[in-house]
């Protein structure tokens, strides 16, 4: 089964993201916990914490379908310790966060290094973090997402991923998103059948599905191997349709929260239909 869905509003309370799915056709959906351009929030009431789990139950989710993001002003790779140290307990209260709604996932960028230190200095400093964070949370599996390599930003390549899940201890604990968008601006093609067989086999080959915990379903209005984050409309942008028949046709990929991040939430409704057209 393809879980598909959108990343949906949960102004007004965490439950709201249940309906807000429910509204656009969605069998899984992507929210933020809370406001995500904020460093901490006020606790989940119980009040939301218990009605989220009752729309969940009411309309069928299952946790395996959401995948939670976090924060946009974490950097857990801040080559500043003081900086990093406020990422990290941001992640963390996040993580338990997601852990208080019975779901299983926080997906997050890795980190930017800021041009102040090495790829591989950050990268070591992301896996660092994330180890400090499974020690202070029960079951959260942490989702590396990747991305478009815009500005000093880590995670657009395969490479990075794995170097990051090679150093986190509990690899039951880790996992990743790959976002469309992000992997085509980086400079993976997923345009046609040939190449999508290549970029899937060659995540498989240096990360592995067994990793893969969701997917962010959008067309690229920047131009391939751009390292620009723009993302567009199914079909609109410079991927095209043809890829989407090919991850909604991928067993690899059944399972999963597949998450559109496109531009036009007015239509989230129709491209979930588009894309379960093609689930043949």
């Amino acid at each position: 089964m393809k879980y598909i869905g959108a990343h949906v509003s949960a102004a007004g309370g965490v439950e709201n993201a249940v309906k807000n799915a429910v509204e656009i056709g969605a069998n899984g959906f992507a929210l933020f916990t809370k406001n995500q351009r904020q460093w901490f929030a006020k606790p989940l009431s119980e009040k939301n914490i218990n009605k989220f789990k009752e729309y969940m139950q009411e309309h069928g989710f299952s946790a395996d379908a959401v995948l939670p993001h976090d924060s946009y002003l974490i950097n857990l790779g801040h080559p500043e310790e003081e900086k990093r140290e406020k990422s990290l307990n941001s992640f963390i209260d996040e993580a338990k966060r997601v852990e208080a709604l019975g779901l299983k996932y926080l997906n997050f960028h890795p980190g930017s290094h800021l041009k102040k230190i090495t790829e591989e200095e950050c990268l070591d400093l992301i896996s660092e973090s994330i180890n400090k964070a499974i020690k202070e949370t029960d079951s959260c599996i942490f989702v590396i997402e990747t991305t478009a390599g815009q500005g000093s930003n880590l995670g657009y390549k395969f490479e990075h991923l794995a170097y990051i899940i090679d150093k986190v201890t509990d690899k039951e604990r880790i996992g990743v998103c790959i976002d469309t968008a992000h992997i085509f601006a980086a400079g993976y093609d997923i345009r046609t059948k040939e190449a999508y067989e290549e970029t899937m086999n060659k995540f498989d080959k240096t990360v592995g599905f067994k990793y893969l915990k969701g997917m962010h379903i959008n067309d690229s209005k920047a131009k391939f191997a751009s390292r620009v984050d723009r993302h567009h409309s199914l079909g609109k942008g410079e991927i095209g349709i043809d890829a989407f028949k090919y991850i909604m046709q991928d067993k690899r990929i059944d399972n999963i929260p597949l998450v559109l991040e496109t531009i036009e939430p007015e239509i989230w409704a129709e491209e979930i239909q588009l894309l379960r057209s093609f689930d043949v």
